[in-house]
C-alpha cells in the first residue's frame, strides 16, 4: 500500500478522538472524524475508508447502524471495523460480532493498544 492508510474514526467523545487521532497521524494513518452515526454512514460511502473505529453509543444512530450499513453494502462489506465501546454486556459484544464487527475495545482503553490492534487488522486485510 503506497499511500497512507485511511482511517475514520466515528467517536462522539472528543478526548477520545483528540487523543487517538493523534496517535494514529503519528504511525502514518490518514485520519477523518466522524460524531455522530448518520455522518460516519455517508462518510464511508463516500469516501471509503480502509478501517473504521466506531463507537457504539452515538448520535443520531448507534455504532450498530452504521456496522450494518458498511456490511450491506457491497464496496465496504470487506472493510475491517473495530467497535469502541463502554458497554461491557456480552449481547451487545455478540451483537456486533453476528453484524461482522472485526475486533472490539472496551473503554477505557489505552490509545497505543488500540494504533497497535489497528495496525494488524489493516495487515489481515491486505494479505
Amino acid at each position: 500500500m503506497n499511500e497512507r492508510p485511511k482511517v475514520l474514526i466515528a467517536e462522539d467523545e472528543e478526548t477520545i478522538v483528540e487523543s487517538l487521532s493523534f496517535l494514529m497521524e503519528k504511525e502514518g494513518y490518514d485520519v477523518s472524524v466522524a460524531t455522530d452515526g448518520r455522518t460516519a454512514i455517508s462518510m464511508i460511502a463516500r469516501d471509503i475508508p480502509d478501517m473504521v473505529l466506531l463507537d457504539v453509543m452515538m448520535p443520531v444512530c448507534d455504532g450498530f447502524e452504521v456496522v450494518r450499513a458498511a456490511r450491506n453494502d457491497p464496496n465496504t462489506r470487506q472493510m475491517p471495523i473495530m467497535m469502541l465501546t463502554a458497554k461491557t454486556r456480552e449481547v451487545d459484544r455478540r451483537k456486533g460480532l453476528e453484524l461482522g464487527v472485526d475486533d472490539f475495545v472496551t473503554k477505557p482503553f489505552s490509545t497505543r493498544d488500540v494504533v497497535s490492534r489497528v495496525k494488524a487488522l489493516l495487515e489481515r486485510a491486505e494479505n
